[in-house]
Formats: structure tokens, sequence, C-alpha cells
């Protein structure tokens, strides 16, 4: 019996300091965010990331000020994430000012900035529908194949039996 003891006497202190991580874990939490719940988090607190306004130039820096213990990396990851939305594109595209983190306008969009936009759109249009083509062209070529070797599987049926 004593050895039973003995086994489970070392589990319970090791379950304490596994609890203890745990609740230290959730106190660092903006340390923890990812980019993607980092963003939805700017989402919430920002208008001009839920309205998907143009940023300013050096929005990181805001966003730092405001939130100095972000990760810059994570922060980085998140800001490329929503720049690089459909939204965010589409809206560049065609935008003539930039906007700080509370919405309030800054500098104008330079017509390299706004062309870029046009660009990657386009890029990124082309490149979908070359996918989509290509799905079509694989899907087309499999029912050819299927119906090829229907015909050879009836042809070898109708000569077998006459053999």
């Amino acid at each position: 019996m004593k050895s039973m003891n003995t086994s489970l006497t070392p589990q319970a202190p090791a379950t304490e300091p596994a609890a203890t991580a745990v609740t230290a874990a959730s106190t660092s939490a903006p340390a923890a965010l990812t980019p993607r719940s980092l963003l939805k988090q700017l989402q919430t607190q920002f208008p001009a990331f839920r309205d998907f306004l143009p940023l300013s130039i050096g929005i990181d820096k805001q966003i730092l000020a405001v939130m100095p213990e972000l990760d810059r990396k994570t922060m980085r990851t998140a800001l490329g994430i929503h720049t690089g939305s459909l939204r965010y594109l589409k809206v560049m595209e065609k935008a003539k000012v930039r906007h700080d983190l509370d919405g309030t306008a800054g500098a104008e969009v330079t017509d390299t900035h706004r062309a870029h936009a046009t660009q990657v759109l386009q890029d990124r249009f082309k490149k979908e529908a070359e996918r989509k083509k290509a799905e079509r062209d694989a899907a087309a070529a499999e029912e050819a194949a299927r119906v090829r070797a229907d015909k050879l599987n009836q042809l070898t049926a109708k000569f077998s039996r006459k053999g």
C-alpha cells in the first residue's frame, strides 16, 4: 500500500504549479495574442480599423503608444492581414485621405499607393480566375476520362459476348 501512496504523493504538488502556470498565462494575455485576435480587438476599439479606412503612415507607432504591451511582430502581422484584405484594398483603390486610429483625416493617399492597391487586386483576381479555370479543366479532363473508360468497358463487353 505504501508504494501506492508514494506514487500519488508527487502528483498532488505537481498539479498546483500547473494551476499557477495557467493563471500566470491568463494574466499575460496581451503577450499571447494571436494576430487575428489582435486584429479583432483593433477593429472593436478603433474606427479606422472597424470601417476599413485607409490607415495613416506610421499607424504602428500610434498603436504602440496606446497599447505599449503589444508584441511588435504580432502587431505587424495583424496590420499585414488588415491591409492585405480585399475590403481594405478596394477602399484604398478609391481613397483620397488616410486616417488616424480615431478616424480623423490625415495625409493624402498618393497615386502610387492607389495604383499599388489596384495592381494587387488585379493580381489576386487573375490568380483566382486561373485557379478556377484549372479546377474546371481538371474536372473536364476527369469527366472525359470517365466517359472514355465507360465506352471502352462497353466495347469490351460487346465484343467479349460474340467471341
